[in-house]
């Protein structure tokens, strides 16, 4: 009787052990990761509608190599920062510039690339050459992606009087519709999309002239401001993923220029 009544009570234990353990695993920590999925080959979405990406993978891989895991949502571009400071939301990771006005309002991580702005145009055009074809009275009209650096060099290009109109859309591929229409002459964008765009559509447009010097910008990871702890292990995965070749692996699967 000893002994049955042994055997329960240790069959009990494992039984409650099991529970426990089970309890854990399901505690692991699920962030929601905004992005904006129009600006290939950062972030994208596929055929089946799935938000894919550089930025995914490299925000997939942070996560596993830091013990947590990641849930992806799409939202336009100007809405990723006030979705972290409204707590809607716990990273951005959307190729996002660090910019001093940006760097007031969230918390950066480490730098994980480094762009610069290019002139995409249409293939036959024969005006535009680069960034010194925007002068006094040109007439040159733009598009641009809104709450983008993109949109401010526009902004300040129409103060000085180098084009005449700034189109400021929510989504990159609708700027690329204002071109492919007629409606812009050029449309300004980050240079791995310029080059994404090209590798894709070569037949319709080009790059025009080098990266706007004073554009050039590192590229990071963004979570709220008081939010130290995420922040410091999105630093170490990356760190990790830099040494053991895994960014090394997903830059040229995405064929990202480094």
């Amino acid at each position: 009787m000893k002994k049955t009544i042994g055997k329960i009570l240790a069959l009990m234990m494992c039984l409650i052990m099991a529970g426990a353990l089970s309890a854990c695993g399901s505690k692991e920590k699920v962030y929601k990761v905004s992005t904006e999925p129009t600006y290939p080959p950062f972030d994208t979405t596929n055929k089946s509608g799935d938000i894919v990406g550089f930025d995914m993978d490299l925000m997939k891989a942070i996560a596993k190599d830091q013990g947590f895991k990641v849930e992806f949502e799409s939202l336009e571009f100007d809405a990723l920062i006030p979705a972290l400071k409204s707590d809607s939301t716990d990273i951005v990771i959307a190729g996002m510039n660090v910019t001093p006005e940006r760097a007031k309002q969230v918390a950066f991580s480490d730098p994980y690339y480094k762009t610069g702005i290019v002139v995409l145009v249409k293939k036959d055009n024969t005006t535009i050459s680069g960034w010194d074809s925007f002068t006094s009275g040109s007439g040159l009209k733009v598009a641009v992606q809104t709450g983008t650096s993109q949109a401010d060099i526009a902004e300040q290009l129409k103060k000085e009087g180098k084009i005449s109109k700034v189109t400021i859309l929510n989504q990159n591929t609708t700027a690329l519709q204002q071109l492919e229409n007629g409606d812009v002459d050029a449309v300004l964008v980050d240079k791995p999309v310029a080059v994404d765009i090209v590798a894709s559509k070569g037949e319709k447009y080009k790059v025009v002239g080098d990266m706007k010097a004073d554009s050039v910008a590192d590229v990071a990871i963004a979570v709220k401001t008081d939010n130290k702890d995420l922040l410091k292990k999105i630093n170490k995965g990356l760190k990790n993923l830099k040494e053991n070749g895994t960014y090394d692996k997903l830059a040229k699967k995405w064929k990202i220029e480094q």
